[in-house]
């Protein structure tokens, strides 16, 4: 997982490094940390670039993001969600959509109350009109379902946007999709 975590900020790094002036990765094994860093470097001029939870040399099961600052034009601010269970998920989704925030990433990592949970990443330009979304979370541990969950919230105009695999409070090991659509 190590090497997994090195290897995400070499690619994010080199595929932003023509364009990027400086980067920062943040690691914590606490939801409401990363939030605030996340938030505080935003702040700075920088912008979500990626998002992974695992294991760290020092830090144990970490949630690790990184930031890169290539303009200081948008202003942005950070939403992080973290739960085991698939209707909190959905539900907490929901909120930020209405206020505004776009899907960015998301994650799998141990919390620090035991097990794992999905994290997502939320993002939202406070210099811009806010876009609102509708989200639908999907959670199932067979392909096979998970493939029919997602032709059909596609066919209801829904847009897939990220998918983890992980253990999760209720169901175990799971494929939990996220999707979107645009609120009328």
């Amino acid at each position: 997982m190590r090497v997994t975590l090195v290897a995400l900020v070499m690619v994010v790094a080199g595929a932003v490094g023509a364009f990027a002036e400086d980067i920062r990765v943040l690691a914590t094994n606490k939801t409401s940390t990363m939030e605030k860093e996340m938030n505080e470097a935003a702040d700075a001029g920088y912008r979500f670039a990626a998002v992974m939870g695992g294991d760290t040399a020092l830090g144990g099961s970490e949630v690790v993001a990184v930031m890169t600052r290539a303009s200081r034009d948008a202003r942005m601010q950070y939403k992080l969600l973290a739960t085991g269970k698939t209707s909190t998920m959905e539900k907490e989704l929901q909120q930020a959509g209405d206020a505004g925030f776009e899907y960015r990433g998301q994650t799998v990592f141990s919390s620090a109350f035991g097990g794992d949970e999905v994290a997502v990443i939320l993002e939202r330009d406070t210099s811009a009109q806010p876009v609102k979304y509708q989200y639908r979370v999907l959670a199932t541990n067979k392909t096979s379902t998970m493939e029919k969950e997602l032709r059909d919230a596609t066919a209801a105009g829904f847009e897939f946007v990220g998918m983890t695999v992980g253990k999760t409070l209720i169901g175990g090991d799971e494929l939990v999709s996220i999707l979107r659509r645009k609120s009328s």
